[in-house]
């Protein structure tokens, strides 16, 4: 397995920890309802290419309609049809309510991995150049 696979791995996991933590034990008006989304997309994108090494594009692209598809299953109400709706950590991962702010927030962090991606690609390619100089 490459090296960039396990730090994507490391960051999913360090995200989902603090994903955890949110969902316990933070109850305030915007980490909990927002910033926990935020950090979702990127949990899954970083998951994806941790776990597939899949391009950047198919990645985003597969975490972000995840995201969605998790809240579209909120408005459906999915986790209390199903079932699993009495356990708090089903409640806690999947969420239990609609809202277009989540989907807006989905989209930032998908922003935010776009713009990391593009920085820190730009400064692997820098030293891959000059890398190559010298050999």
């Amino acid at each position: 397995m490459s090296r960039w696979r396990w730090i994507y791995l490391a960051v999913a996991g360090l995200l989902l920890g603090i994903e955890l933590f949110i969902g316990l034990f933070v109850r305030d008006a915007w980490l909990r309802p927002y910033g926990g989304d935020v950090l979702a997309t990127i949990f899954v994108y970083c998951l994806l290419r941790g776990l597939t090494g899949g391009t950047m594009g198919r990645s985003l692209l597969l975490a972000l309609l995840i995201s969605y598809g998790i809240e579209l299953g909120q408005y459906l109400r999915l986790v209390e049809h199903l079932g699993p709706g009495n356990y708090r950590l089903v409640r806690i991962v999947l969420g239990s309510t609609f809202t277009w702010s989540d989907m807006l927030a989905y989209t930032i962090g998908a922003g935010i991995v776009l713009i990391v991606e593009a920085l820190l690609g730009s400064n692997y390619r820098q030293r891959q150049e000059r890398h190559n100089i010298y050999f």
